[in-house]
């Protein structure tokens, strides 16, 4: 499998130009050109289709969308214009036009390296973060040819319990967000350091028991990794082990009870994503990543007000004031993965760690990593969450990472870390 179908936007109506020779499915184009969706149709240059399809007739060949938006829901969300080699393919999707991208996979990952994080970072930290990402790529490639679904979450009178996947998309691979793995075309794909990388891995992935890994990764994980099923559904895997993020080998922490868990939150452990050093920080982080401070350790404090309309409007239920947030599951990292809400008018379980996130904040908050002092004094009631990491945390730990590369270490010893008991292979040969 070498190609890969990226789904990059969805609006009313998109903008694009084409610079260089294409082939289309529709003989009027143009240079700049614009496509709408109108009750189910697409409507372009005067003509009524189902699909529109610009194929590349030369390897200069590239297309321009305008106004795609990044960082979906997360507080850093904006809009840019950016640039794409490979085919693009317009088609209708909840009443609306989607803009797909069709390429290389080793195209496709030069540009994943670039948006994940910043392309200055060392090179074996950019062929170790290579391999990961082009793992986890054919695992879920292969999880869709397999038709492999699984369960979403569910919902009754007690609980909310719902994580978020790549069986989400059906009209094509992956998103080119969070959601899935940043790509954002040429328009950071840029650095030879990064095309170096992808190179010099060209077709290695990591492998155990067999199968291609699910190598998942995160921004940082806080000092300990987290098993799958604290933020998926309910397996594990051996190489998504739980891996204390520093240079001791074989320590070992548990951090699923509550006495251990605010121990380690409201600490900060020597770990290699503990990092303040901002020379250090952009050779690895995008400028807008830079954005977000205080990311191994973090606080967040709402008033009893601000957190009852925040959780009601997040979570389209009124529970009336909320009164207490109560853990009832940690993970071994200390990340939630069931939190009871305790409001005047009901009380409700809600799970996994990035549905807890998202209820409690306007876009995601940190982590799931977190515990919770409910204060009063004569300002009123404030809840103060004091937490830990930036994501999941299941993985590889971008910036743990990142300085495992400065310090030294090699490609094989950083993902050794990450996914103990892992072996890098080519896929061809899987």
């Amino acid at each position: 499998m070498s190609r890969v179908n990226v789904g990059i936007m969805l609006a009313q109506q998109i903008r694009f130009d084409l610079m260089g020779p294409y082939a289309a499915s529709e003989d009027s184009v143009c240079a700049a050109n614009s496509v709408e969706a109108v009750e189910g149709k697409l409507h372009f240059n005067g003509t009524v289709c189902n699909e529109l399809c610009f194929e590349p007739l030369s390897d200069d060949s590239r297309f321009l969308l305008h106004d795609v938006v990044i960082g979906v829901n997360f507080h850093w969300q904006r809009k840019e214009n950016q640039l794409f080699k490979g085919a693009l393919r317009f088609i209708v999707e909840e009443g609306m036009v989607r803009a797909i991208n069709c390429l290389d996979v080793e195209d496709y990952l030069v540009s994943v390296i670039s948006s994940e994080m910043s392309a200055t970072s060392s090179l074996e930290f950019l062929k170790a973060h290579t391999i990961v990402s082009r793992s986890w790529l054919y695992a879920q490639l292969e999880r869709r040819e397999k038709n492999t679904v699984s369960c979403l979450g569910w919902e009754n009178d007690e609980e909310v319990i719902r994580w978020y996947a790549r069986e989400d998309h059906t009209n094509f691979d992956l998103c080119a967000d969070d959601h899935c793995q940043r790509y954002q075309g040429l328009t950071r794909a840029l650095n030879p350091n990064v095309e170096r990388a992808v190179r010099e891995t060209s077709g290695m992935v990591l492998m155990y028991d067999g199968k291609v890994c699910d190598a998942r990764f995160s921004k940082c994980c806080g000092g300990v990794t987290e098993r799958f099923s604290a933020c998926w559904e309910n397996i594990d895997y051996d190489y998504l082990a739980v891996v204390r993020d520093n240079d001791t080998p074989g320590e070992s922490v548990s951090l699923s009870n509550e006495e251990a868990a605010r121990e380690w939150i409201e600490s900060a452990p020597v770990s290699f994503c503990d990092s303040a050093d901002k020379n250090v920080l952009s050779q690895i982080l995008n400028g807008y990543d830079r954005e977000t401070n205080d990311f191994y350790r973090w606080r967040v404090e709402y008033t009893q007000s601000e957190l009852s309309e925040l959780i009601a409007r997040r979570s389209g239920i009124d529970f009336g004031t909320i009164e207490q947030l109560q853990p009832v599951e940690r993970g071994a990292s200390g990340r939630l993965v069931k939190l009871c809400v305790v409001g005047s008018k009901l009380t409700k379980i809600v799970g996994k760690e990035l549905e807890i996130r998202r209820w409690l904040s306007d876009t995601h908050l940190y982590s799931s990593a977190f515990v919770v002092d409910k204060v009063t004094d004569d300002n009123g009631v404030r809840f103060v969450l004091k937490g830990a990491g930036w994501g999941h945390g299941v993985g590889l730990c971008q910036i743990g990472a990142a300085l495992m590369g400065e310090k030294g270490y090699t490609c094989r010893q950083i993902l050794s870390h990450y996914y103990p008991g892992s072996n890098i292979e080519s896929y061809g040969n899987c």
